[in-house]
């Protein structure tokens, strides 16, 4: 695994320019975002995809959000109705994921029966950086296992993914905590996770 140390707000463009080549050439990432390390890849590389699975030891059922840089590019991957979209402009960019009907830009691996879909908008410069350059979403699914906590440390993180990670963009201590996750597929919107960003009023 490469290890980059990048700067937070100002990221080394050569480091970014190494980690969009990763993902243009089927690999796997982990980097930063505004809640806590993601592991990712190009949203349309289906054997990188089932790599992240593997590695997580999760089933396919197990939904993997992905990264848009903005409302705009999520029209393309969702329906996002009236008042979803209201509620989406409100909170983003931020440390929410929101799940929608998933169209058919979407690859079948993620959506399976279910038909739904994650979606991020992150406030975090690198991920927008790397989505700009990229030109395509990205995979962002938590740097951790099931029943265990996130991992924040670089140092563990590094131990732990060293031979099933291509390129790590270090930023040293990460956040400890999930984004807060909406599920906007009804006329009734529903917090299915309270995490980072959580507040009693936030669909009020």
């Amino acid at each position: 695994m490469i290890r980059l140390y990048t700067h937070p707000d100002n990221p080394q463009p050569r480091n970014i320019s190494k980690a969009i080549r990763v993902l243009q050439e089927g690999g796997l990432i982990i980097y930063p975002t505004d809640t806590v390390y993601g592991l990712g890849c190009d949203l349309y590389n289906k054997r990188a995809v089932e790599k992240i699975y593997q590695i997580k030891g999760i089933r396919k059922k197990a939904r993997l959000s992905f990264i848009c840089p903005d409302l705009k590019n999520i029209a393309k991957y969702a329906h996002v109705s009236t008042p979803a979209y209201k509620i989406m402009r409100h909170l983003t960019p931020g440390p929410f994921t929101f799940i929608l009907e998933s169209t058919r830009a979407v690859p079948k691996i993620l959506v399976e029966k279910r038909k739904t879909v994650g979606i991020r908008v992150p406030d975090n410069v690198i991920c927008h950086t790397l989505l700009q350059e990229f030109g395509h979403p990205v995979i962002s699914t938590s740097v951790t296992f099931p029943g265990q906590e996130y991992m924040n440390d670089p140092e563990e993180i590094a131990e732990v993914f060293e031979h099933n990670v291509d390129l790590f963009l270090d930023v040293g201590i990460g956040g400890s905590e999930p984004s807060t996750i909406f599920d906007l597929t009804t006329d009734e919107p529903e917090i299915l996770r309270e995490g980072k960003g959580f507040s009693e009023d936030l669909i009020y």
